[in-house]
């Protein structure tokens, strides 16, 4: 296996006071949703550090084996939870925790760390989010589902419990059906949390109108937590 490279960064202006960091999805790397920044257009508001890390190499068993940067191994794609494997997310989750708390050490409290993801990342979002022991800005999903409720459930963390969530899925969308992010949404909604679901008529992927939608939610969460 390749070594993992480091992250990506992008500050929308100096000393930024928020982080954004961004999880791919399987088998893409860091640079899938850097073309988002400028999309974002949020030079107007506070300085924001996006951070986009790369998924260690691994061979995904669902997909015959095949070598890719993936959060963690899928076993099967037949279940609405999928079937995965807890130690990968378990390794991938104490990946995420490094990454804030590089942040926390550059002077961005966790408090204002968004987690965002698409896809895999997005489940990854959830996965982490929900059982960090620090409570973070905001969760951001994008096509996402989650992979375990038993391994969310047994480690969830009281700081995390409210955690406000936006999250959007396609109705069309054939590689995660829509079914995932809604039962996504429900199980993050019996946690207590505020979720802004949004659906759009796409597949896999991520459009203009959600990306507007998106802008608005994360320019009223920073105002709130300024």
């Amino acid at each position: 296996m390749n070594p993992t490279p480091p992250p990506i960064e992008i500050d929308t202006a100096p000393n930024p006071e928020f982080a954004v960091i961004v999880l791919h999805g399987l088998g893409a790397d860091a640079n899938d949703f850097v073309p988002l920044v400028p999309e974002l257009r949020l030079a107007s508001g506070p300085a924001v550090r996006f951070v986009f890390p790369n998924a260690p190499e691994m061979a995904v068993t669902a997909n015959n084996g095949y070598v890719m940067r993936a959060w963690y191994d899928i076993l099967s794609f037949q279940s609405i939870e999928r079937q995965v494997d807890e130690a990968g997310l378990d390794a991938s989750c104490a990946s995420v925790r490094q990454l804030i708390a590089a942040q926390n050490q550059r002077g961005i409290p966790t408090s204002k760390i968004f987690l965002a993801g698409f896809s895999q990342g997005a489940a990854m979002t959830y996965t982490a989010g929900l059982t960090h022991r620090d409570t973070l800005g905001g969760l951001i999903v994008l096509s996402g589902y989650v992979p375990s409720r038993a391994f969310i459930e047994s480690r969830i963390a009281p700081a995390n419990r409210h955690t406000p969530i936006f999250a959007a899925h396609g109705a069309f969308d054939d590689v995660l059906p829509i079914q995932l992010g809604e039962a996504a949404r429900d199980f993050a909604l019996a946690q207590g949390h505020d979720v802004a679901w949004h659906a759009y008529p796409m597949p896999h992927s991520v459009c203009g109108e959600e990306v507007d939608a998106l802008r608005g939610w994360l320019g009223a969460r920073m105002a709130a937590l300024a």
